[in-house]
Protein backbone atom coordinates (compact mmCIF):
# COMPACT_ATOMS: atom_id res chain seq x y z
CA UNK A 1 0.00 0.00 0.00
CA UNK A 2 1.48 3.35 -1.08
CA UNK A 3 2.32 5.84 1.56
CA UNK A 4 0.08 8.93 1.55
CA UNK A 5 1.75 12.11 0.27
CA UNK A 6 2.54 14.68 2.89
CA UNK A 7 0.54 17.89 2.59
CA UNK A 8 2.82 20.89 2.03
CA UNK A 9 2.16 24.10 3.93
CA UNK A 10 3.01 27.47 2.31
CA UNK A 11 3.88 30.52 4.30
CA UNK A 12 2.62 33.89 2.97
CA UNK A 13 4.38 37.06 3.92
CA UNK A 14 2.34 40.30 3.98
CA UNK A 15 3.45 42.88 1.39
CA UNK A 16 3.71 45.49 4.18
CA UNK A 17 6.58 43.48 5.68
CA UNK A 18 8.28 43.13 2.30
CA UNK A 19 8.08 46.82 1.44
CA UNK A 20 9.45 47.72 4.85
CA UNK A 21 12.66 45.81 4.07
CA UNK A 22 15.45 48.01 2.70
CA UNK A 23 17.27 47.06 -0.48
CA UNK A 24 20.31 46.11 1.59
CA UNK A 25 18.18 43.74 3.72
CA UNK A 26 16.84 42.04 0.61
CA UNK A 27 20.32 41.80 -0.81
CA UNK A 28 21.55 40.04 2.33
CA UNK A 29 18.77 37.46 1.96
CA UNK A 30 19.31 36.80 -1.75
CA UNK A 31 23.12 36.84 -2.02
CA UNK A 32 25.25 34.20 -0.36
CA UNK A 33 27.76 35.59 2.17
CA UNK A 34 31.45 35.40 1.42
CA UNK A 35 33.47 32.69 3.15
CA UNK A 36 35.23 33.71 6.29
CA UNK A 37 38.06 32.13 8.17
CA UNK A 38 36.11 32.53 11.41
CA UNK A 39 33.44 30.09 12.46
CA UNK A 40 30.16 30.95 10.73
CA UNK A 41 27.10 31.98 12.67
CA UNK A 42 25.08 29.21 11.05
CA UNK A 43 26.16 25.90 9.46
CA UNK A 44 24.02 23.44 7.54
CA UNK A 45 23.62 20.11 9.30
CA UNK A 46 25.01 16.90 7.88
CA UNK A 47 22.92 15.06 5.22
CA UNK A 48 21.20 12.67 7.62
CA UNK A 49 19.45 15.63 9.29
CA UNK A 50 17.46 16.66 6.18
CA UNK A 51 14.26 15.54 7.95
CA UNK A 52 14.72 18.26 10.59
CA UNK A 53 11.51 20.38 10.94
CA UNK A 54 13.65 23.49 11.50
CA UNK A 55 15.33 23.07 8.11
CA UNK A 56 11.99 22.55 6.35
CA UNK A 57 10.54 25.62 8.05
CA UNK A 58 13.48 27.78 6.91
CA UNK A 59 13.29 26.48 3.34
CA UNK A 60 9.54 27.06 3.08
CA UNK A 61 9.92 30.53 4.57
CA UNK A 62 12.48 31.48 1.90
CA UNK A 63 10.31 30.07 -0.91
CA UNK A 64 7.29 32.00 0.36
CA UNK A 65 9.35 35.15 0.73
CA UNK A 66 10.69 34.96 -2.83
CA UNK A 67 7.20 34.30 -4.21
CA UNK A 68 5.70 37.22 -2.41
CA UNK A 69 8.53 39.47 -3.57
CA UNK A 70 7.73 38.62 -7.17
CA UNK A 71 4.00 39.23 -6.74
CA UNK A 72 4.36 42.22 -4.44
CA UNK A 73 6.12 44.39 -6.98
CA UNK A 74 3.33 43.82 -9.52
CA UNK A 75 0.33 44.39 -7.28
CA UNK A 76 -2.25 46.76 -8.56
CA UNK A 77 -2.20 49.86 -6.33
CA UNK A 78 -5.90 49.48 -5.64
CA UNK A 79 -5.70 45.87 -4.32
CA UNK A 80 -6.22 45.38 -0.57
CA UNK A 81 -2.69 44.05 -0.12
CA UNK A 82 -1.08 47.25 -1.38
CA UNK A 83 0.42 49.53 1.27
CA UNK A 84 -1.31 52.38 -0.62
CA UNK A 85 -4.83 50.98 -1.19
CA UNK A 86 -6.38 54.36 -2.00
CA UNK A 87 -5.34 57.56 -3.75
CA UNK A 88 -4.26 60.42 -1.55
CA UNK A 89 -6.69 63.19 -0.67
CA UNK A 90 -5.08 65.41 -3.31
CA UNK A 91 -5.64 62.86 -6.04
CA UNK A 92 -1.96 61.99 -6.61
CA UNK A 93 -0.86 58.47 -7.35
CA UNK A 94 1.98 56.76 -5.52
CA UNK A 95 4.37 57.32 -8.44
CA UNK A 96 3.48 61.01 -8.56
CA UNK A 97 4.16 61.36 -4.84
CA UNK A 98 7.56 59.74 -5.24
CA UNK A 99 8.40 62.03 -8.15
CA UNK A 100 7.24 65.09 -6.23
CA UNK A 101 9.52 64.06 -3.35
CA UNK A 102 12.47 63.88 -5.72
CA UNK A 103 11.70 67.32 -7.12
CA UNK A 104 11.88 68.94 -3.69
CA UNK A 105 14.76 66.75 -2.54
CA UNK A 106 17.41 66.45 -5.29
CA UNK A 107 19.12 63.66 -3.32
CA UNK A 108 16.01 61.43 -3.26
CA UNK A 109 16.75 57.94 -4.51
CA UNK A 110 15.95 57.48 -8.20
CA UNK A 111 15.39 53.77 -7.53
CA UNK A 112 12.45 54.60 -5.30
CA UNK A 113 10.85 56.61 -8.09
CA UNK A 114 11.45 53.93 -10.68
CA UNK A 115 10.03 51.22 -8.42
CA UNK A 116 6.80 53.16 -7.91
CA UNK A 117 6.52 53.77 -11.68
CA UNK A 118 6.96 50.05 -12.38
CA UNK A 119 4.09 49.21 -10.02
CA UNK A 120 1.69 51.19 -12.19
CA UNK A 121 3.15 50.54 -15.65
CA UNK A 122 5.70 47.80 -16.29
CA UNK A 123 8.50 48.93 -18.58
CA UNK A 124 8.69 47.73 -22.17
CA UNK A 125 11.67 47.55 -24.44
CA UNK A 126 12.18 50.32 -26.98
CA UNK A 127 11.15 48.81 -30.28
CA UNK A 128 8.87 49.42 -33.23
CA UNK A 129 5.70 49.03 -31.17
CA UNK A 130 6.93 51.57 -28.60
CA UNK A 131 7.79 54.04 -31.34
CA UNK A 132 4.31 53.68 -32.84
CA UNK A 133 2.96 54.39 -29.35
CA UNK A 134 4.24 57.96 -29.73
CA UNK A 135 1.68 58.59 -32.49
CA UNK A 136 -1.21 57.06 -30.55
CA UNK A 137 -4.00 59.54 -29.87
CA UNK A 138 -5.47 60.07 -26.38
CA UNK A 139 -8.87 58.73 -25.44
CA UNK A 140 -11.30 61.54 -26.21
CA UNK A 141 -14.02 59.84 -24.11
CA UNK A 142 -16.48 60.34 -26.95
CA UNK A 143 -16.60 64.13 -26.65
CA UNK A 144 -17.76 65.98 -29.77
CA UNK A 145 -18.62 69.61 -30.56
CA UNK A 146 -22.17 70.59 -29.61
CA UNK A 147 -23.26 74.21 -29.61
CA UNK A 148 -26.94 74.59 -28.82
CA UNK A 149 -28.02 77.83 -27.20
CA UNK A 150 -30.81 78.19 -24.66
CA UNK A 151 -34.31 79.35 -25.67
CA UNK A 152 -33.69 82.60 -23.76
CA UNK A 153 -30.54 83.28 -25.80
CA UNK A 154 -32.29 82.60 -29.11
CA UNK A 155 -35.25 84.79 -28.15
CA UNK A 156 -32.96 87.71 -27.24
CA UNK A 157 -31.11 87.29 -30.54
CA UNK A 158 -34.14 88.39 -32.52
CA UNK A 159 -33.90 91.92 -31.16
CA UNK A 160 -30.07 92.12 -30.97
CA UNK A 161 -29.39 91.29 -34.63
CA UNK A 162 -31.92 93.91 -35.72
CA UNK A 163 -30.15 96.68 -33.79
CA UNK A 164 -29.06 99.68 -35.86
CA UNK A 165 -28.69 102.27 -33.07
CA UNK A 166 -25.67 101.13 -31.03
CA UNK A 167 -22.24 100.28 -32.44
CA UNK A 168 -19.11 98.83 -30.84
CA UNK A 169 -15.72 99.69 -32.35
CA UNK A 170 -12.68 97.77 -31.07
CA UNK A 171 -8.95 98.12 -31.76
CA UNK A 172 -7.04 94.86 -31.18
CA UNK A 173 -3.29 94.66 -30.71
CA UNK A 174 -0.40 92.20 -30.51
CA UNK A 175 0.45 89.23 -32.69
CA UNK A 176 -2.05 87.27 -34.76
CA UNK A 177 -3.02 84.83 -32.01
CA UNK A 178 -3.35 87.60 -29.44
CA UNK A 179 -5.60 89.46 -31.87
CA UNK A 180 -7.75 86.34 -32.30
CA UNK A 181 -8.41 86.25 -28.55
CA UNK A 182 -9.43 89.90 -28.51
CA UNK A 183 -11.75 89.45 -31.50
CA UNK A 184 -13.51 86.63 -29.62
CA UNK A 185 -13.98 88.95 -26.63
CA UNK A 186 -15.19 91.78 -28.86
CA UNK A 187 -18.04 89.64 -30.23
CA UNK A 188 -19.10 88.63 -26.71
CA UNK A 189 -19.03 92.25 -25.46
CA UNK A 190 -21.13 93.38 -28.45
CA UNK A 191 -23.64 90.66 -27.59
CA UNK A 192 -23.71 91.67 -23.91
CA UNK A 193 -24.40 95.31 -24.86
CA UNK A 194 -26.86 94.44 -27.63
CA UNK A 195 -24.74 96.47 -30.04
CA UNK A 196 -23.71 95.98 -33.65
CA UNK A 197 -20.02 95.17 -34.05
CA UNK A 198 -17.86 97.07 -36.51
CA UNK A 199 -15.25 94.73 -38.00
CA UNK A 200 -12.31 94.91 -35.55
CA UNK A 201 -9.41 97.21 -36.42
CA UNK A 202 -5.99 95.52 -36.25
CA UNK A 203 -3.44 97.88 -34.70
CA UNK A 204 -0.11 98.09 -36.52
CA UNK A 205 2.29 95.80 -34.68
CA UNK A 206 5.11 97.84 -33.12
CA UNK A 207 7.56 94.89 -33.18
CA UNK A 208 7.03 93.57 -36.70
CA UNK A 209 5.44 96.58 -38.40
CA UNK A 210 2.65 94.43 -39.85
CA UNK A 211 -0.10 96.60 -41.36
CA UNK A 212 -2.53 93.78 -42.17
CA UNK A 213 -6.27 94.37 -41.94
CA UNK A 214 -8.93 91.95 -40.73
CA UNK A 215 -9.91 90.85 -44.24
CA UNK A 216 -6.25 90.18 -45.13
CA UNK A 217 -6.02 87.45 -42.49
CA UNK A 218 -9.60 86.23 -41.96
CA UNK A 219 -12.49 85.45 -44.29
CA UNK A 220 -14.75 88.45 -43.58
CA UNK A 221 -17.86 87.17 -45.38
CA UNK A 222 -17.61 83.86 -43.52
CA UNK A 223 -17.19 85.71 -40.21
CA UNK A 224 -20.37 87.72 -40.77
CA UNK A 225 -22.39 84.75 -42.01
CA UNK A 226 -21.54 82.39 -39.13
CA UNK A 227 -22.39 85.02 -36.50
CA UNK A 228 -25.50 86.39 -38.25
CA UNK A 229 -27.80 84.88 -35.60
CA UNK A 230 -25.75 86.19 -32.67
CA UNK A 231 -24.46 89.70 -33.46
CA UNK A 232 -25.02 92.17 -36.28
CA UNK A 233 -21.62 92.84 -37.92
CA UNK A 234 -20.86 95.74 -40.24
CA UNK A 235 -17.71 96.63 -42.16
CA UNK A 236 -17.79 100.29 -41.09
CA UNK A 237 -19.89 102.79 -39.17
CA UNK A 238 -23.00 103.96 -41.05
CA UNK A 239 -23.19 107.57 -42.20
CA UNK A 240 -25.62 108.35 -39.38
CA UNK A 241 -22.89 107.64 -36.80
CA UNK A 242 -19.68 108.76 -38.51
CA UNK A 243 -19.72 112.22 -36.90
CA UNK A 244 -20.69 110.86 -33.50
CA UNK A 245 -18.19 111.41 -30.72
CA UNK A 246 -17.71 107.89 -29.32
CA UNK A 247 -17.55 106.89 -25.69
CA UNK A 248 -13.89 105.83 -25.45
CA UNK A 249 -12.34 103.40 -22.95
CA UNK A 250 -8.59 102.98 -23.35
CA UNK A 251 -7.98 100.58 -20.47
CA UNK A 252 -10.67 98.16 -19.38
CA UNK A 253 -9.84 96.42 -16.06
CA UNK A 254 -8.87 92.76 -16.06
CA UNK A 255 -11.46 89.96 -15.99
CA UNK A 256 -14.62 92.08 -15.96
CA UNK A 257 -18.04 90.42 -15.84
CA UNK A 258 -21.00 90.98 -18.19
CA UNK A 259 -22.73 92.85 -15.35
CA UNK A 260 -19.76 95.22 -15.01
CA UNK A 261 -19.79 95.89 -18.75
CA UNK A 262 -23.49 96.77 -18.77
CA UNK A 263 -23.28 99.04 -15.74
CA UNK A 264 -20.16 100.79 -17.09
CA UNK A 265 -21.08 101.33 -20.75
CA UNK A 266 -24.73 100.68 -21.56
CA UNK A 267 -26.24 103.99 -20.44
CA UNK A 268 -23.60 106.08 -22.25
CA UNK A 269 -23.76 103.84 -25.33
CA UNK A 270 -27.53 104.28 -25.56
CA UNK A 271 -27.00 108.04 -25.37
CA UNK A 272 -24.01 108.46 -27.74
CA UNK A 273 -24.52 105.49 -30.07
CA UNK A 274 -20.82 104.49 -30.42
CA UNK A 275 -18.42 102.85 -27.95
CA UNK A 276 -14.69 102.59 -28.74
CA UNK A 277 -12.63 100.01 -26.83
CA UNK A 278 -8.88 99.45 -26.94
CA UNK A 279 -6.59 96.91 -25.30
CA UNK A 280 -9.04 94.05 -24.77
CA UNK A 281 -6.41 91.40 -24.01
CA UNK A 282 -7.59 89.32 -21.01
CA UNK A 283 -10.12 92.01 -20.06
CA UNK A 284 -13.23 89.86 -20.21
CA UNK A 285 -13.79 87.28 -17.47
CA UNK A 286 -13.23 83.63 -18.40
CA UNK A 287 -16.11 82.58 -16.11
CA UNK A 288 -19.18 83.52 -18.14
CA UNK A 289 -22.74 82.17 -18.44
CA UNK A 290 -22.94 79.00 -20.55
CA UNK A 291 -24.50 80.68 -23.59
CA UNK A 292 -21.69 83.24 -23.76
CA UNK A 293 -19.12 80.44 -23.38
CA UNK A 294 -20.66 78.71 -26.38
CA UNK A 295 -20.55 81.98 -28.29
CA UNK A 296 -16.81 82.19 -27.57
CA UNK A 297 -16.35 78.70 -29.03
CA UNK A 298 -18.48 79.57 -32.04
CA UNK A 299 -16.28 82.59 -32.80
CA UNK A 300 -12.95 80.85 -32.16
CA UNK A 301 -13.60 77.51 -33.86
CA UNK A 302 -16.15 78.38 -36.55
CA UNK A 303 -16.25 82.09 -37.43
CA UNK A 304 -12.53 82.92 -37.49
CA UNK A 305 -11.60 81.12 -40.69
CA UNK A 306 -8.39 82.21 -42.43
CA UNK A 307 -8.56 84.11 -45.73
CA UNK A 308 -8.39 81.92 -48.82
CA UNK A 309 -4.75 82.67 -49.89
CA UNK A 310 -3.48 81.82 -46.40
CA UNK A 311 -5.70 78.75 -46.10
CA UNK A 312 -4.59 77.39 -49.48
CA UNK A 313 -0.86 77.77 -48.81
CA UNK A 314 -1.14 76.47 -45.24
CA UNK A 315 -3.04 73.43 -46.51
CA UNK A 316 -0.40 72.72 -49.16
CA UNK A 317 2.41 72.81 -46.61
CA UNK A 318 0.45 70.58 -44.23
CA UNK A 319 -0.11 68.08 -47.06
CA UNK A 320 3.61 68.07 -47.88
CA UNK A 321 4.37 67.26 -44.25
CA UNK A 322 1.79 64.45 -44.06
CA UNK A 323 2.57 62.93 -47.48
CA UNK A 324 4.93 60.34 -45.98
CA UNK A 325 3.14 59.55 -42.75
CA UNK A 326 2.38 61.19 -39.40
CA UNK A 327 4.22 64.31 -38.34
CA UNK A 328 4.92 66.28 -35.19
CA UNK A 329 4.58 70.07 -34.96
CA UNK A 330 6.70 72.02 -32.49
CA UNK A 331 6.10 75.62 -31.55
CA UNK A 332 9.57 76.83 -30.63
CA UNK A 333 9.78 80.08 -28.64
CA UNK A 334 13.44 80.96 -29.13
CA UNK A 335 13.25 84.46 -30.60
CA UNK A 336 15.31 87.24 -29.03
CA UNK A 337 12.26 89.14 -27.75
CA UNK A 338 10.93 85.98 -26.05
CA UNK A 339 14.16 85.49 -24.06
CA UNK A 340 14.13 89.17 -23.12
CA UNK A 341 10.46 89.26 -22.04
CA UNK A 342 10.56 86.03 -20.03
CA UNK A 343 13.68 86.99 -18.06
CA UNK A 344 15.41 83.81 -19.25
CA UNK A 345 18.64 82.98 -21.10
CA UNK A 346 19.02 80.87 -24.27
CA UNK A 347 22.02 78.96 -22.90
CA UNK A 348 23.82 78.89 -26.26
CA UNK A 349 26.95 80.73 -25.21
CA UNK A 350 28.11 83.58 -23.00
CA UNK A 351 27.89 85.88 -26.02
CA UNK A 352 24.17 85.28 -26.60
CA UNK A 353 23.38 85.43 -22.89
CA UNK A 354 25.05 88.85 -22.80
CA UNK A 355 22.96 90.05 -25.76
CA UNK A 356 19.74 89.12 -23.94
CA UNK A 357 20.89 90.56 -20.58
CA UNK A 358 21.97 93.86 -22.12
CA UNK A 359 18.68 94.24 -24.00
CA UNK A 360 16.75 93.61 -20.80
CA UNK A 361 18.77 96.24 -18.94
CA UNK A 362 18.21 98.71 -21.75
CA UNK A 363 14.45 98.07 -21.87
CA UNK A 364 13.31 96.80 -18.45
CA UNK A 365 9.67 97.44 -19.35
CA UNK A 366 9.78 94.40 -21.65
CA UNK A 367 10.09 91.98 -18.72
CA UNK A 368 6.57 90.66 -18.37
CA UNK A 369 6.40 89.75 -14.65
CA UNK A 370 8.21 88.64 -11.49
CA UNK A 371 11.19 90.94 -12.01
CA UNK A 372 12.55 90.01 -8.57
CA UNK A 373 13.22 86.39 -9.61
CA UNK A 374 16.64 85.27 -10.81
CA UNK A 375 17.04 83.35 -14.07
CA UNK A 376 17.77 80.15 -12.13
CA UNK A 377 14.59 80.52 -10.04
CA UNK A 378 12.53 81.19 -13.14
CA UNK A 379 13.95 78.11 -14.80
CA UNK A 380 13.13 75.81 -11.89
CA UNK A 381 9.64 77.32 -11.62
CA UNK A 382 8.95 76.30 -15.23
CA UNK A 383 8.67 79.91 -16.44
CA UNK A 384 11.33 79.67 -19.17
CA UNK A 385 10.97 78.34 -22.72
CA UNK A 386 12.68 75.02 -23.38
CA UNK A 387 15.78 75.32 -25.55
CA UNK A 388 16.53 72.92 -28.41
CA UNK A 389 18.55 70.50 -26.26
CA UNK A 390 15.75 70.23 -23.70
CA UNK A 391 13.12 69.75 -26.41
CA UNK A 392 15.26 67.00 -27.95
CA UNK A 393 15.72 65.14 -24.65
CA UNK A 394 12.01 65.42 -23.89
CA UNK A 395 10.96 64.04 -27.29
CA UNK A 396 13.44 61.16 -27.02
CA UNK A 397 12.20 60.29 -23.54
CA UNK A 398 8.58 60.30 -24.75
CA UNK A 399 9.47 57.82 -27.49
CA UNK A 400 9.60 60.00 -30.61
CA UNK A 401 11.25 57.90 -33.36
CA UNK A 402 14.49 59.21 -34.85
CA UNK A 403 12.77 59.11 -38.23
CA UNK A 404 9.99 61.48 -37.09
CA UNK A 405 9.04 64.20 -39.53
CA UNK A 406 8.94 67.43 -37.52
CA UNK A 407 7.54 70.82 -38.48
CA UNK A 408 8.78 73.67 -36.33
CA UNK A 409 6.67 76.80 -36.07
CA UNK A 410 7.87 80.14 -34.75
CA UNK A 411 10.03 83.12 -35.56
CA UNK A 412 13.76 83.22 -36.28
CA UNK A 413 15.57 81.80 -33.23
CA UNK A 414 18.31 83.81 -31.57
CA UNK A 415 21.51 82.14 -32.75
CA UNK A 416 20.02 80.87 -36.02
CA UNK A 417 20.75 77.24 -36.91
CA UNK A 418 23.17 76.99 -34.01
CA UNK A 419 20.16 77.31 -31.67
CA UNK A 420 18.57 74.28 -33.37
CA UNK A 421 21.69 72.12 -33.58
CA UNK A 422 20.58 69.55 -30.96
CA UNK A 423 17.26 68.98 -32.72
CA UNK A 424 18.86 68.74 -36.17
CA UNK A 425 21.45 66.22 -35.00
CA UNK A 426 18.85 63.93 -33.41
CA UNK A 427 15.96 64.37 -35.87
CA UNK A 428 17.10 64.71 -39.47
CA UNK A 429 13.66 65.45 -40.92
CA UNK A 430 13.17 68.90 -39.38
CA UNK A 431 11.39 71.50 -41.51
CA UNK A 432 9.67 74.88 -41.33
CA UNK A 433 7.52 76.78 -43.81
CA UNK A 434 10.53 78.22 -45.63
CA UNK A 435 11.92 74.72 -46.22
CA UNK A 436 8.62 73.36 -47.55
CA UNK A 437 7.36 76.28 -49.65
CA UNK A 438 8.06 76.23 -53.38
CA UNK A 439 9.97 79.16 -54.93
CA UNK A 440 7.79 82.26 -54.87
CA UNK A 441 5.01 80.84 -52.67
CA UNK A 442 5.94 82.91 -49.62
CA UNK A 443 6.72 86.13 -51.52
CA UNK A 444 3.17 87.57 -51.24
CA UNK A 445 3.48 87.22 -47.45
CA UNK A 446 6.96 88.73 -47.07
CA UNK A 447 7.27 91.05 -44.05
CA UNK A 448 3.79 90.05 -42.90
CA UNK A 449 4.27 88.39 -39.52
CA UNK A 450 0.54 87.74 -39.11
CA UNK A 451 0.43 85.84 -42.40
CA UNK A 452 3.40 83.69 -41.37
CA UNK A 453 1.84 83.01 -37.95
CA UNK A 454 -1.42 81.97 -39.65
CA UNK A 455 0.43 79.43 -41.85
CA UNK A 456 2.17 78.03 -38.76
CA UNK A 457 -1.24 77.75 -37.07
CA UNK A 458 -2.75 75.74 -39.93
CA UNK A 459 0.17 73.29 -40.20
CA UNK A 460 0.33 72.87 -36.41
CA UNK A 461 -3.40 72.35 -35.96
CA UNK A 462 -3.39 69.59 -38.61
CA UNK A 463 -0.39 67.72 -37.22
CA UNK A 464 -0.70 64.29 -35.61
CA UNK A 465 1.10 65.47 -32.46
CA UNK A 466 1.73 69.03 -31.27
CA UNK A 467 4.05 70.32 -28.55
CA UNK A 468 4.96 73.90 -27.58
CA UNK A 469 8.30 74.72 -25.98
CA UNK A 470 6.58 77.41 -23.91
CA UNK A 471 3.07 78.64 -23.15
CA UNK A 472 1.57 81.55 -25.04
CA UNK A 473 -1.35 82.61 -27.18
CA UNK A 474 -0.65 80.23 -30.07
CA UNK A 475 -0.08 77.23 -27.81
CA UNK A 476 -3.32 77.90 -25.94
CA UNK A 477 -5.29 78.44 -29.16
CA UNK A 478 -3.95 75.23 -30.72
CA UNK A 479 -4.66 73.28 -27.53
CA UNK A 480 -8.31 74.32 -27.54
CA UNK A 481 -8.72 73.82 -31.30
CA UNK A 482 -7.24 70.31 -31.20
CA UNK A 483 -9.46 69.45 -28.23
CA UNK A 484 -12.52 70.71 -30.10
CA UNK A 485 -11.61 68.55 -33.11
CA UNK A 486 -11.62 65.38 -31.02
CA UNK A 487 -8.77 65.77 -28.52
CA UNK A 488 -5.88 65.27 -30.91
CA UNK A 489 -2.60 64.60 -29.15
CA UNK A 490 -1.11 67.69 -27.51
CA UNK A 491 1.96 67.34 -25.29
CA UNK A 492 2.17 69.86 -22.45
CA UNK A 493 5.76 69.88 -21.14
CA UNK A 494 5.71 69.47 -17.36
CA UNK A 495 8.66 71.84 -17.01
CA UNK A 496 8.52 72.49 -13.29
CA UNK A 497 8.67 68.81 -12.38
CA UNK A 498 10.92 67.48 -15.12
CA UNK A 499 13.79 70.00 -15.07
CA UNK A 500 15.40 68.70 -11.85
CA UNK A 501 15.81 65.35 -13.62
CA UNK A 502 17.27 67.10 -16.69
CA UNK A 503 19.91 68.59 -14.40
CA UNK A 504 20.82 65.23 -12.80
CA UNK A 505 23.38 63.68 -15.15
CA UNK A 506 23.79 60.57 -12.97
CA UNK A 507 20.41 59.06 -13.96
CA UNK A 508 20.81 56.31 -16.62
CA UNK A 509 19.04 57.14 -19.87
CA UNK A 510 16.56 54.27 -19.62
CA UNK A 511 15.54 55.32 -16.11
CA UNK A 512 15.36 58.99 -17.15
CA UNK A 513 13.02 58.11 -20.03
CA UNK A 514 10.68 56.16 -17.77
CA UNK A 515 10.52 59.02 -15.25
CA UNK A 516 9.73 61.58 -17.96
CA UNK A 517 7.01 59.36 -19.45
CA UNK A 518 5.42 58.97 -16.02
CA UNK A 519 5.43 62.75 -15.53
CA UNK A 520 3.60 63.26 -18.83
CA UNK A 521 1.12 60.39 -18.60
CA UNK A 522 -1.77 62.81 -18.05
CA UNK A 523 -0.43 65.66 -20.22
CA UNK A 524 -1.11 64.29 -23.70
CA UNK A 525 -4.30 66.13 -24.62
CA UNK A 526 -6.86 64.10 -22.69
CA UNK A 527 -10.21 65.83 -22.02
CA UNK A 528 -10.11 68.26 -19.10
CA UNK A 529 -13.12 70.01 -17.62
CA UNK A 530 -12.90 73.78 -17.78
CA UNK A 531 -15.00 73.95 -14.66
CA UNK A 532 -12.45 71.99 -12.59
CA UNK A 533 -10.55 75.27 -12.05
CA UNK A 534 -11.80 78.85 -12.04
CA UNK A 535 -10.46 81.24 -14.62
CA UNK A 536 -9.97 78.66 -17.37
CA UNK A 537 -10.61 79.88 -20.92
CA UNK A 538 -13.28 77.87 -22.74
CA UNK A 539 -11.35 78.29 -26.01
CA UNK A 540 -8.56 76.28 -24.37
CA UNK A 541 -10.78 73.86 -22.41
CA UNK A 542 -14.02 73.49 -24.44
CA UNK A 543 -15.46 70.74 -22.19
CA UNK A 544 -18.22 70.82 -20.94
CA UNK A 545 -19.88 73.96 -22.38
CA UNK A 546 -18.93 73.40 -26.03
CA UNK A 547 -18.54 69.61 -26.21
CA UNK A 548 -20.62 66.69 -25.00
CA UNK A 549 -20.62 62.91 -24.95
CA UNK A 550 -23.14 60.19 -24.19
CA UNK A 551 -22.87 60.89 -20.44
CA UNK A 552 -23.95 64.51 -20.95
CA UNK A 553 -27.43 65.64 -21.72
CA UNK A 554 -27.61 65.11 -25.48
CA UNK A 555 -27.28 68.28 -27.54
CA UNK A 556 -27.22 68.38 -31.31
CA UNK A 557 -23.92 69.42 -32.86
CA UNK A 558 -23.75 72.66 -34.76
Amino acid sequence: MAKPKKKLTYISVPSQIITSLSSSSLQSLLVSPKKSSSKPFFTFPSPPSYRSPRLWFLALFLVGLLGMLKVGFNLDPLTPFSPYPCPTSDGFSRSQLAIATAVHDPNARTNQILRSIEEQQPSVSRNASEESEFWKQPDGLGYRPCLVFSPEYRKASQGIVKNRRKYLVVVVSGGMNQQRNQIVDAVVIARVLGASLVVPILQVNVIWGDESEFSDIFDLDHFKRILADDVHIVSSLPSTHIMTRPVEEKRTPLHVSPGWIRSRYLKRLNREGVLLLRGLDSRLSKDLPSDLQRLRCKVAFHALKFALPILELGSKIAERMSSEGPYLALHLRMEKDVWVRTGCLPGLSHEYDEIVSNERKRRPELLTARSNMSYHDRKLAGLCPLNALEVTRLLKALGAPKSSRIYWAGGHPLGGKEALRSLIEEFSYLYNKVDLALPGELEPFANRASFMAAIDYIVSERSDVFMPSHGGNMGHAIQGHRAYLGHKKYITPNKRHMLPFFMNSSIPEEDFNRIIKALHRDSLGQPELRTSKSGRDVTKYPVPECMCNSSNKTRSSM
